[in-house]
């Protein structure tokens, strides 16, 4: 895991040729580069206010992060956790990375590092309340499995910093110490991700959605060994890429958030791990 930091670190690192047409057709407009709007830090890691794409205003908000970034510590493998209390709070940031506000938690509606690794926070706070406070829109969870080749940026609230890669290829599984995730992200390189940027929403470029959430990568070439995940594809065959970083697919979590930004597991084509 792209290990989760301590907060007195927190607190130090916040630191023309040819004549044109009299008339031209307005060509597709460019995608606005991804900043840091809607990233949140928290006191350990990184995350992100996000919504499914069949949210009301009105909902409330969710904060996605990782499961080993939960204040209770990692659970273990096969461990699922559901509608849990909780009062965290976290940072919210503009797109410069400055602090806006404080959010905080009503509950841990979603955790586990099982086949994945994500938390889902239930705000307080409606998408339309951080809006109108803060001038902040939520970060939309893309409904559709991201594309190989797609480029892509890492968004670290804990950080203040962005880092852009591509959509290398997908681990069938990544396996670190004693958990499996299934269907990872690989990134290219250029992602070179560090401690604190677990839970970073991985955003597509293109569309400004959330695809991913970041959450290891391999340090020093170990095989399969807490901070050093290995792939294992459909045959068994296991491959170290040192160096290389990972995150986990999210479109997975959208069929199971329900009405009022509800985690409902029994939901059509929920198939995220359940209790």
């Amino acid at each position: 895991m792209k290990k989760p930091l301590a907060g007195a670190l927190l607190a130090a690192a916040l630191l023309g040729a040819s004549a044109a047409p009299a008339v031209a057709a307005p060509g597709p407009a460019a995608p606005a580069a991804v900043d840091l709007a809607g990233t949140v830090a928290l006191s350990n890691c990184s995350g992100s206010v996000v919504r499914a794409p069949s949210a009301s205003a009105d909902d409330p908000a969710l904060v996605l992060s990782n499961g080993h970034c939960l204040e209770t510590g990692f659970p273990a493998p096969g461990e699922v956790l559901v509608d849990q209390p909780s009062s965290r709070s976290f940072t919210l940031l503009d797109g410069a990375g400055n602090g806006v506000g404080t959010l905080r938690a009503a509950k841990l509606a979603y955790g586990t590092m099982t086949d994945t690794d994500v938390s889902l926070y239930q705000l307080g706070e409606s998408y339309a309340e951080i809006e109108s406070a803060y001038g902040i829109e939520a970060l939309e969870l893309d409904a559709a499995r991201p594309s190989e080749g797609a480029a892509i940026t890492v968004a670290s609230g804990y950080w203040k910093r962005t880092y852009n890669c591509s959509v290398d290829g997908f681990a069938h599984q990544l396996k670190e110490g004693s958990w499996t995730w299934k269907d990872s992200v690989r990134y290219t390189d250029a992602c070179d991700t560090i401690g604190g940027t677990s839970g970073s929403p991985v955003i597509d470029d293109a569309t400004g959605k959330v695809v991913a959430v970041n959450n290891t990568g391999n340090e020093s070439g170990g095989r399969c060994t807490d901070n050093n995940p290995c792939e294992v594809d459909e045959n068994g065959e296991v491959t170290v890429r040192e160096g290389i970083n990972y995150g986990q697919q999210t479109y997975t979590l959208v069929p199971c958030i329900g009405p009022g930004s509800e985690i409902d597991l029994g939901r059509e084509g929920c198939a995220v791990p359940k209790p």
